[in-house]
């Protein structure tokens, strides 16, 4: 029969197209378990080596949307359009936590699902839950409370919403299969549509801190994105963004944490920072039909952040979620017990980056994860990290380290100063923007 799970694999194994039904199907027995591991392995992966059509991945995002439950809003009375941003992973990428409250301030309701880090980039929950007491699965009449009364919350995507993408994500992560374009489309937006939003905008990153390392990846990505998103009526628009170089000037949770209350507040802002930010955030406001122009959009995140509207919002859902009651000025963040600069090796100028590899200098401090479920340290990480083109004087600081032990913090010292380039001159970074998908 067409829906027994060889028949399918078999199919797409061809390089036939799964219809409706049979796509359905596939979803059903990653659900209730009547596909077996190997049988879900089998299908990933004849998926990574076929691909998938337009079509076909808008079925199977939506498919795994409807696996759970939706985070219907009808009934809610939110105070604005139900808006949401989404990034394929960086280092240093603490965004979320400040475009949330700042959209929020121009008068949309952001409830955005965020996950944990992965590989060697960071995940916007574990950096959240450096905050003492912040629930990132808070109960649904809390999460509505917060909405209403912040108009953001920035949380898990929980057990019952696309469970289907759960259990099939653990799957690809350990059969080689996580590269594959239409199932990296239908887990990322599978949640969103879960979540019942307006309209959305995802950052997809490029460069050798991203998990798409051309702009030929990035493109394709972001087009079948947009692509797979508007053929299940979810209004979106991507921006592909460089990675490579660190964003801001922090990579771990605590210190990314510190960064954005500083943004938000107005004590520090680095300019690559805002200026990402406040294109993402405008996006967002014209795509869900806030303003209608991103220029528009760009001036009133601007006077959100200025006016300290966007920190107050932010302020206030920490607050109802559980965390500490005056998150501006007393965050109460773990700091890490060694501190160690980074020396420069030479004279010269920041000519080069290699990314990935700091994320990993991270991981290997305790911030990230080796393997799923493992405890990360909140404390530990870099910040202070220099800028590409920055000068230099031997000895000076690239980065500081934030470490658990001396003999921690010396290895962070020797693999940041291994992937960090000092050349005679400064190179000239990549745009931060490199083009819009709308």
């Amino acid at each position: 029969m067409a829906s027994l799970p060889q028949e399918l694999i078999r199919i797409k194994r061809d390089g036939g197209a799964l219809s409706r039904p049979q796509i359905a199907a596939f979803v059903s027995g990653l659900v209730d378990g009547s596909w077996s591991e190997g049988q879900v392995a089998a299908m990933a992966m004849a998926v990574l080596l076929r691909g998938m059509g337009t079509d076909e991945t808008v079925a199977l995002t939506q498919a795994m949307a409807a696996s759970g439950e939706r985070l219907d809003w009808r009934d809610a009375h939110l105070p604005g359009p139900v808006l949401d941003k989404h990034s394929t992973g960086g280092v240093g990428d603490k965004v979320s936590l400040i475009l949330a409250p700042a959209v929020a301030a121009c008068g949309a309701v952001v409830p955005m699902i965020s996950g944990r880090g992965l590989a060697h980039t960071g995940g916007t929950l574990d950096k959240l839950e450096a905050l003492p007491g912040y629930s990132v699965h808070p109960a649904r009449d809390r999460l509505l409370a917060t909405l209403c009364d912040a108009g953001c919350a920035i949380v898990g995507a929980g057990e019952q919403l696309a469970p289907a993408d759960a259990r099939l994500y653990a799957i690809r992560d350990v059969t080689a299969t996580v590269e594959s374009v239409p199932l990296i489309t239908a887990s990322i937006l599978s949640k969103k549509l879960a979540a019942c939003l307006d309209a959305l905008v995802i950052d997809v990153k490029c460069g050798n801190g991203a998990f798409c390392t051309t702009p030929q990846d990035a493109l394709r990505l972001a087009r079948t994105l947009v692509a797979v998103a508007r053929g299940a009526g979810l209004r979106c628009s991507a921006l592909i963004t460089d990675m490579n170089e660190v964003l801001g000037h922090s990579a771990g949770n605590a210190l990314e944490v510190r960064e954005a209350v500083d943004f938000l507040t107005g004590r520090a802002r680095d300019a690559r920072l805002l200026e990402l930010t406040r294109a993402l955030a405008a996006r967002l406001l014209q795509v869900g039909g806030v303003v209608a122009t991103t220029e528009a959009g760009e001036a009133l995140v601007q006077r959100a952040l200025d006016d300290g509207a966007a920190a107050e919002r932010f302020a206030r859902m920490v607050a109802a979620l559980g965390g500490p009651r005056d998150a501006l000025h007393d965050a109460r963040l773990p700091r890490a017990p060694v501190q160690r600069d980074v020396p420069s090796p030479r004279d010269g100028a920041i000519s080069a980056m290699d990314t990935r590899a700091i994320g990993l200098a991270v991981v290997e401090l305790g911030g990230g994860r080796r393997r799923p479920g493992e405890a990360i340290d909140p404390r530990v990480g870099l910040d202070n990290v220099r800028p590409l083109g920055a000068s230099v004087r031997k000895g000076d600081p690239l980065a500081r380290v934030h470490a658990a032990d001396e003999a921690a913090a010396e290895v962070a010292i020797r693999n940041v100063i291994d992937a960090v380039q000092v050349g005679d001159r400064a190179s000239h970074p990549e745009p931060l923007i490199r083009q819009t998908v709308a």
